[in-house]
């Protein structure tokens, strides 16, 4: 078996030193398939970040009560909703409460010209933290069953935008990376085919002589497989580069613009390589297989 392996493996060398330009074709091929994925993939995560960090802002419904609640109403009916289906806490806020978080939040270092506000305008209110935005509707619908109710503020048509956004993100990187993948598994089988056709008469007489299948496909399976490991080391390489750029570029303009902080080149790396090797070795496999059949019986 051992040995089986080592010749297989010296004979897929060999055919790729052998068949060089195709080689370097192919390989040049695929990290072009993998980078072009890989930056796609980048674009997607932090996409995806942004929008859940984003997320997090409009994860809240605020239930703004009558003057006529009292406290102990209020508080009673926070403890109520808290004990609902996709709500992460809810609480009771009084209007003097509010108006501090309003001072502090959006006027920061002009809050003390609030100072002097009376009456205070802010009603006693209910704040929700919702688990799951996309089923904010339902918990609304809920809570506007309660009696001493005046009014109930969130953001509905953020909320849905962002759901359709994240969705379309989805669906559009699976189309996008199938596409790649089948583009890629197309150049490697059609590299090996030449290789293939070329050693026809060989293959021919292994066949007949008994050589197994395996023992026939293993070195046209190792040479995609190695095609594939090089084209992702490569790939791998040249994405860190570019992305390492970009941060340089845009992280501390997206920080104060979106509030938000983009992937870090160690993490996005640490889990592309494996990605694109495991993607590699797929496609180099699958194109291997796909160059053998005619010469194969199943």
């Amino acid at each position: 078996m051992l040995r089986s392996f080592i010749y297989s493996l010296k004979q897929s060398c060999r055919q790729i030193i052998r068949n060089k330009n195709m080689s370097i074709a192919s390989i040049f091929s695929i990290t072009a398939m993998l980078l072009i994925l890989g930056l796609f993939f980048i674009l997607t995560i932090n996409i995806n970040v942004m929008v859940a960090d984003v997320k997090k802002d409009f994860d809240k419904v605020e239930i703004f009560l009558k003057d006529e609640v009292t406290v102990e109403q209020g508080q009673q009916m926070a403890s109520e909703i808290s004990g609902m289906d996709n709500v992460a806490k809810a609480y009771y806020q009084s209007k003097d409460q509010a108006l501090e978080n309003w001072k502090r939040k959006k006027w920061k270092e002009n809050g003390y010209l609030l100072d002097g506000l009376n009456p205070n305008p802010l009603p006693n209110s209910v704040i929700i933290n919702i688990k799951d935005i996309a089923k904010t509707e339902k918990v609304v619908e809920a809570v506007g069953k309660y009696d001493g109710i005046e009014k109930i503020k969130y953001y509905k048509e953020v909320v849905a935008g962002l759901i359709k956004l994240s969705r379309n993100i989805q669906m559009g990187a699976i189309v996008i990376i199938s596409f790649l993948i089948l583009v890629s598994t197309i150049v490697v089988a059609n590299t090996i085919k030449l290789t293939v056709h070329a050693r026809g008469k060989e293959i021919s007489i292994m066949k007949h002589i008994g050589a197994t299948n395996w023992f026939v496909r293993a070195p046209f399976l190792f040479e995609g497989i190695i095609i594939g490991v090089l084209s992702s080391l490569i790939a791998v390489g040249l994405v860190s580069l570019i992305y390492k750029q970009l941060l340089g570029y845009v992280e501390n303009p997206v920080n104060i613009a979106m509030r938000t902080r983009l992937v870090s080149l160690k993490f996005m790396m640490s889990n592309l390589i494996w990605i694109f090797m495991a993607l590699g070795v797929s496609i180099g496999a699958c194109g291997s297989i796909a160059s053998m059949r005619r010469f194969l019986n199943k």
